[in-house]
Formats: structure tokens, sequence, C-alpha cells
């Protein structure tokens, strides 16, 4: 599912199978539409998703378990000379009506808006929480967050969205409606572009060594994994 989630899952697995030697667990995924559709199936035993199930997907028949929030950062070239949009500005900057980074206090240059393709989580979850479902006006779209950042970290114009968690030194996260792109402000809820990382199975589920991994990420040492990889835990298996 989910590639936004696909680090976290790695380290989860990578812990999960030194503890358990005889158990090979892999992790994969082109977007969050990926997860349901693999668990149903049956060629996943856990799905991942960057956002919450949609009516779609048939919710009843999976349980969900948010395994933590993670912030979803906008990010800038440094050769912008921005740092900092209000949510405004944004949604202009992406359906295509500021299009000069002057306009925001930056160079003079032209915009180029970078996205997720249409089954991305990160997508999905970045054009709700700012009002802009199917408004977008992209130069180009990517297959994974990785692929987004290298595009805004390789284009001095650019401007994109990706997970907080893969935020480095690359490319600029800038503040959001004057709070800044931090796990700390995810946690405590003052940065308002987060989402859920969510996990799911089938239904009702049986199968010992899906509950025994899922056991495992809830655990101490999973939930330590988790807040390692920049994501806001969230214990308790619900």
């Amino acid at each position: 599912g989910s590639t936004s989630m696909a680090d976290v899952a790695t380290a989860l697995a990578e812990a999960f199978m030194k503890a358990n030697p005889d158990v090979t667990v892999s992790v994969g995924g082109n977007g969050s539409g990926e997860g349901p559709t693999a668990v149903n199936d049956g060629t996943a035993q856990i799905g991942m998703l960057s956002r919450g199930l949609k009516d779609t997907e048939t919710p009843e028949a999976f349980d969900k378990y948010i395994i933590g929030y993670d912030g979803i950062a906008v990010i800038v070239n440094s050769a912008a000379g921005v740092t900092a949009l209000t949510k405004d500005q944004i949604v202009k900057i992406f359906k295509g009506e500021i299009t000069n980074w002057k306009d925001v206090g930056g160079a003079d240059a032209v915009i180029q808006c970078i996205g997720r393709e249409a089954a991305s989580g990160t997508r999905g979850a970045f054009e709700e929480l700012v009002d802009l479902k199917d408004a977008c006006v992209y130069k180009e779209e990517q297959n994974s967050t990785g692929n987004v950042k290298q595009a805004v970290a390789s284009n001095p114009n650019a401007i994109g969205y990706v997970s907080l968690s893969a935020v480095d030194d690359t490319v600029v996260a800038v503040d959001y409606d004057g709070v800044a792109a931090s796990t700390d402000n995810v946690s405590n809820g003052t940065y308002a572009l987060q989402r859920p990382f969510v996990m799911i199975d089938k239904a009702g589920t049986t199968d010992a060594l899906t509950v025994a991994f899922l056991d495992f990420v809830f655990s101490d040492e999973g939930m330590a994994i988790v807040a390692d990889d920049g994501i806001v835990p969230n214990p308790g298996k619900n």
C-alpha cells in the first residue's frame, strides 16, 4: 500500500524478522489504494494506508489499526526563497492562481507544482485537508514520496508535498499558517496538515502470523520504532 509508510513498515518488519528468524515479511506498494485491494485479493495479509478507508473500499471488510499520525510537509527548493506559506497561498498556488514565487515573497520565478498520482493517500489527504479535492493543477505527478522529494530538490522552482518523516536537508519544509512542520506540532495538534498511518487486515482474521506482527507493531518496541521514524505513535491497537 502506502509508499509514505514504506520506511516505518520496513523497520518494523526487520525488527520482527530479527526476533523471529524463521519468518519473512515483505513490504511493498504503489499507493494507499493498493492496500485494501491486496488484502481483499489475498496477495497481502496487511495493507497500509496513509489515510482513512473510503466508503468505496468496503471498510466493514477490514479491521483497522492506526499505528500513528504523520504530518504532511509542504516542501520547496531552497532557491525559492520561501520558508512559510498560509493555507490560502497554498490553495492559490496549487490551483494555478498564484504562479510566481515573487507573489509570496520569494524569487522572481514561475512556480511548478509537483504532486502524487491519483491513488496516493498523501495526495488524497493533502487535497482534503487544504480543500483542494480534484482542483490541483500539477506540472507533474510522481508515484512515490521519494520521487516527489527528489523532484523538488532538483528543481529550484518546484513545490510539492511529502510525508513529514521523509523530510531531510535536501528540501525546505515550509511553515503552514505560522506553524512549523514538526512531530511536536503534530503531537500537540497545532500543525493542521496531519493524517493517520493505518494498517488493515481482513475483519476477524485468525491468521497467527498476522496477529503476531500487529501485536509487535503495538508493543513498546514497535511503538519506539514508529517514533524513531518521525511519526507520532498511537499506542493501544485502535
